[in-house]
């Protein structure tokens, strides 16, 4: 009966048995459990997105687009006449920027042009003038052919009166035959002098063709020096690139080196500044992700292309002494260059000095 009232006890008004509730215990530990087994989860999450995520690359927001500006300068003095570009203008190769006022490197060439011409008019005249010596000499040696034959016969008949008997001839045609010996002689020294005047004239003549070769290739070469200046009047672009950093105006007197402008080509590059513990595993052809901060929202591909053998600090102005008793060690920066493995938009203004965030994968 007793065992009945309990069991009517432990139904409800539906007529459903009530069952007790757990002890408080068991669900403190039901509880740990799922805290426990979430906690692992995390854990196991976080470690697994470090290994994948986190640990495999390297980092630094010490980083910057980098380039090659090339400075523009005239190579002559002169007032400016032409200014053909603007502020940061696309100009390509062969472009003319600044034309430097001509006019007075247009007459050093006409009269470069003008002393040429007198050196090659002396040149010919001493062509000219060796031929007229080489016909002298060939001149001179016919008339010593002349003179040794008339020597010959003076000499052949002073012999033959000097071999006749004294009564046979006469005295005055033996001394008329001894003076035509000797006539005929000095004839014929004559003609040997002759003949070597003739020749030390063709030398003459030759050295003053030399000269005068030496004078046409000087007048040449002011001729070319000149022509060469001329055109260093007109300024022109050495390649692709935008005009930067224009500091001259119409009307300015400029000088040889002085800095006009700066082009700033297309081709650029990231210089990343990576602590030296970030390098242990960085070797070049690694991947690397880059966010330029001009552009958060995209992502451009590039690879490591090289590291620089030495510190930034090394190469600075006045590099750091570090034998010194106060010395405290700081972790150095070495420079990485980081190449695009894409072409660059053109409608987006990537220039050098951007800042630049590279993510390396290393392992």
């Amino acid at each position: 009966m007793e065992q009945q009232d309990s069991k009517i006890e432990s139904l409800d008004k539906s007529g459903k048995e009530i069952f007790p509730p757990p002890p408080q215990k068991n669900r403190r530990k039901s509880k740990l459990f799922l805290v426990g087994v979430a906690a692992l989860a995390v854990l196991v999450v976080v470690v697994f997105y470090y290994f994948i995520c986190v640990a495999p690359y390297e980092s630094t927001d010490d980083a910057f687009i980098d380039g090659y500006v090339t400075l523009v300068s005239p190579r002559v003095p002169g007032q400016i006449t032409q200014l053909l570009v603007k502020d940061n203008q696309e100009v390509k190769a062969g472009d003319v920027l600044v034309e430097i006022d001509p006019r007075d490197y247009e007459a050093k060439a006409a009269q470069a042009r003008a002393d040429l011409a007198a050196a090659q008019s002396q040149l010919n005249e001493s062509q000219a003038q060796v031929k007229v010596s080489e016909a002298k000499v060939t001149q001179s040696q016919a008339a010593v052919t002349a003179a040794e034959a008339e020597n010959q016969r003076a000499s052949d008949d002073l012999k033959r009166y000097e071999n006749v008997e004294s009564r046979a001839i006469s005295k005055s045609a033996l001394d008329l035959a001894q003076a035509q010996a000797r006539s005929a002689n000095a004839n014929l020294v004559a003609a040997y002098s002759q003949t070597n005047a003739a020749e030390s004239d063709v030398e003459l003549s030759d050295a003053g063709v030399e000269t005068a070769k030496a004078a046409v290739q000087q007048a040449e070469a002011k001729l070319q020096q000149a022509e060469l200046n001329l055109s260093y009047t007109k300024i022109i672009a050495p390649l692709d690139a935008r005009v930067t950093a224009r500091s001259v105006q119409l009307g300015n007197y400029v000088q040889p080196g002085q800095a006009l402008m700066a082009l700033v080509p297309r081709d650029v590059w990231v210089v990343a500044n990576f602590k030296e513990t970030q390098l242990t595993h960085m070797k070049p052809g690694q991947p690397v992700e880059l966010t330029i901060d001009a552009y958060p929202k995209r992502t451009f591909k590039g690879k490591v292309d090289s590291l620089q053998a030495g510190t930034g600090a090394r190469f600075s102005l006045l590099p750091p002494e570090n034998a010194v008793g106060n010395y405290i060690k700081v972790v150095q920066r070495i420079p990485v260059k980081i190449i695009f493995d894409e072409e660059l938009p053109t409608n987006l203004d990537i220039a050098p000095g951007m800042s630049v965030v590279p993510e390396v994968k290393v392992k």
